[in-house]
């Protein structure tokens, strides 16, 4: 078969294949273009899931006659005024969304630009324009598509159901809205309840707001303000505390130059920060902005524009590491029971308050006649055997001491240690509530704390092998480690290449004892891929490190003295992410008085 130039139809048809993937791409790319015409709001409506009808307004600049003709037309674009792609300041640049969506949908725009006298309508319909008209609209464009895949029916069989893409719709709605909080969104369609996500104010308290309107109360609740800056790279943003976590990684977004992408740099570098806090099969909520030179980072690398490459990607990526575990740290007491209420919600009131007018004298338990007197008879009904049923042991409350904490105690963040409960907590007092600590969790913390400390300031102790022990893998990931043999040798693990395809393992981390070298060795490699970073072995050091800390800590069961169980408060307060152990659980609970009175009806 001959080579042959293809018609236009089926150039704008293969290029929509890449652009226009479901209804949620259609309208990506629209609202895109809404936000670099800068529309202070947008409205988005669906129908069908978007199969059958897409629309959205918006009240930015508009376009001129001239302008309009041309949109539609492959590689037109206004947002490259000096044919640089590494400058690119814009959500849209290639200039492909409108003619791929005219190419197999029905397509009309109408718009009206602030130096035009009315505004212009432009329909295309499978990739044929018609010719553009005068229309009525007061501002802003308005973009409507219809039939979506008519001119391809064989995409249609790709689709998912209405719900589906309605959902997809709305997820990409929803990043676009964290990515501007200064702008105005709505969201309506025959399958969901119209959503309005009003513009907030500019700086974090705004952006804030627009997370917690999408993400949820209990995100904004929780919210740790995080930023680190470096080489002209910002990265700021809000991390949920570790009380609230999710089953998978989808509540970590991550926007770049304000636009939303999805990239492994973020899944590592927030696995990394959060792993003293969480168990490995939780994942935190994070939205990070990163901002920086455009040149410094490429958008140019997929069709969606839904992936970015970094020119220095481990710099941004220690920034992230940085700024999350800075945030973690300075609110390192925070715990689950203490920021979302889930400590007062446990509370139930043991039965229901009678009405205020309730009269004893009405109840059909009211003596009829006088009562007898309790005596003599009663103190021997008390004693008979009938009563031992009533007998619940010796008290669990350890209640040896009852003086008086010192005044400054009091005071203290964690207050003063009263009793011991169950042999297994302890309850301290503070000026304004009681605190309920877990002695194991909090001391496990404690003791992994130290144990940290003690591989950073010594180093990590090394066993040296009397016989160096051969590991055979393929010849790639040898390269990968070899790479990186002085970073792992700063974590105890030393390596030398042993002919193709081999590595000699000379020395290994004492604290990982009889250590299984190949299977190590196949780990690191696989996580060297994802992160670029030797933070596994590291991991693998602290986990055996919070094995350590688990054994070696206060037991539940153990009774402790008033001044173990001060002094382990006192420690508490001392130790940084006190807030946790190291398997995520929460160390104490905090009930303010004020709390304690509203569960008694006082307030």
């Amino acid at each position: 078969m001959p080579v042959r130039q293809l018609p236009e139809q089926i150039v704008n048809r293969i290029a929509a294949g890449e652009v226009v993937e479901r209804p949620a791409s259609v309208v990506k790319e629209l609202v895109e273009n809404a936000i670099d015409a800068g529309a202070s709001r947008v409205d988005i409506f669906t129908d069908g899931g978007g199969r059958r009808r897409i629309g959205i307004t918006d009240d930015g600049s508009g376009m001129t006659h001239a302008d309009l003709a041309l949109a539609v037309d492959r590689h037109a674009t206004s947002k490259l005024d000096d044919e640089d792609l590494l400058r690119i300041r814009t959500l849209g640049f290639r200039g492909e969304a409108l003619p791929s969506i005219g190419a197999v949908a029905r397509l009309g725009i109408t718009t009206r630009h602030a130096g035009e006298p009315h505004a212009w309508s432009l329909a295309v319909e499978g990739g044929a324009k018609s010719p553009i008209m005068p229309a009525a609209l007061s501002q802003g464009t308005r973009v409507e598509v219809s039939d979506l895949f008519f001119a391809t029916p064989a995409r249609l069989k790709f689709l998912k159901t209405d719900r589906t893409e309605a959902e997809a719709i709305r997820e990409v709605v929803r990043r676009l809205a964290m990515a501007r909080p200064d702008i105005a969104f709505t969201l309506a369609g025959e399958e969901r309840a119209p959503v309005t996500w009003a513009a907030a104010l500019p700086g974090a308290p705004g952006r804030l707001t627009r997370l917690g309107d999408i993400l949820g109360a209990d995100f904004r609740s929780s919210a740790i303000e995080v930023r680190s800056e470096r080489e002209g790279v910002v990265v700021e943003g809000f991390a949920a505390a570790p009380s609230l976590t999710r089953a998978n990684a989808l509540g970590q977004y991550l926007f770049v130059n304000g636009r939303p992408v999805r990239d492994k740099l973020i899944l590592g570098a927030v696995r990394a920060a959060y792993s003293d806090y969480l168990p490995r099969d939780r994942h935190p909520v994070v939205a990070l902005f990163v901002t920086l030179e455009p040149q410094e980072v490429d958008a140019n690398v997929h069709p969606a524009k839904t992936e970015v490459r970094f020119r220095n990607a481990g710099l941004v990526r220690a920034l992230i590491v940085h700024a999350l575990k800075d945030g973690l740290a300075r609110e390192g007491r925070r715990t689950a029971a203490n920021t979302d209420g889930a400590a007062i919600a446990s509370f139930r009131p043991s039965f229901a308050p009678r009405p205020t007018n309730w009269d004893w004298r009405s109840s059909p338990s009211y003596p009829a006649g006088a009562m007898p007197s309790f005596g003599g008879s009663a103190a021997a009904a008390f004693a008979e055997p009938g009563q031992a049923a009533f007998d619940v042991g010796t008290p669990t409350a350890d209640v040896r001491f009852e003086a008086l904490p010192a005044a400054d105690m009091l005071d203290r963040p964690l207050g003063a240690a009263r009793t011991q409960i169950h042999e297994t907590y302890i309850v301290s007092q503070t000026r304004d509530g009681l605190i309920v600590v877990d002695q194991h969790a909090a001391h496990e913390r404690i003791v992994y704390e130290k144990l940290k400390a003690s591989l950073a300031r010594n180093g990590v102790q090394r066993q040296i092998l009397l016989i160096p022990e051969i590991v055979e893998l393929d010849e790639a990931t040898v390269e990968k480690l070899l790479d990186r043999s002085l970073e792992l040798a700063t974590f105890g693990l030393a390596i030398d290449s042993f002919g193709p395809g081999a590595v000699a393992v000379r020395e290994t981390p004492s604290l990982l004892g009889k250590a299984n070298a190949a299977g190590l060795l196949r780990d690191l490699a696989e996580h060297m891929a994802e992160w670029d970073e030797a933070l596994p072995l590291e991991r693998r050091l602290m986990h055996v490190a919070a094995t350590m800390a688990c054994h070696g800590s206060v037991r539940a069961g153990r009774r402790l003295k008033p001044e173990e169980m001060n002094a382990l408060l006192r420690e508490m307060e001392d130790t940084p992410n006190s807030g946790q152990c190291n398997h995520g659980r929460p160390t104490y609970v905090e009930l303010k008085l004020s709390d304690i009175e509203k569960l008694f009806g006082r307030r």
